[in-house]
């Protein structure tokens, strides 16, 4: 296992799902890098996603594409943008519209 996150709705949350984290690795004999451990922070990268918030750049790549043409590019879209949607204020509903589309094919 090289890289994982542990987190909360809360602190409190966090810290139990972190104590449970912890003894899990120990009873599995996981080795922990301590140095490269960072605990109870707000933000960090993990995977190459920025963690708390949308990282700019992804969101100007995403103004950047075209109009999609077809059911296919739409779902696949929507599929892309339901990866960000706990970021996306009222995705649901605006994504509903284009959801209902679907229903015709």
């Amino acid at each position: 296992m090289d890289d994982f996150s542990v987190v909360g709705d809360s602190f409190d949350v966090c810290l139990d799902h972190l104590a449970e984290v912890l003894q899990w690795c120990e009873e599995c004999n996981l080795v922990l890098n301590w140095e490269k451990c960072h605990f109870m922070v707000k933000e960090g990268i993990v995977l190459g996603h920025r963690i708390s918030e949308v990282d700019r750049a992804k969101v100007e790549a995403i103004e950047k594409l075209p109009p999609p043409i077809s059911g296919k590019v739409l779902r696949s879209f929507l599929g892309h943008e339901g990866f960000y949607r706990r970021f996306i204020k009222d995705f649901s509903k605006t994504a509903h519209p284009l959801c209902k589309l679907f229903e015709k094919e």
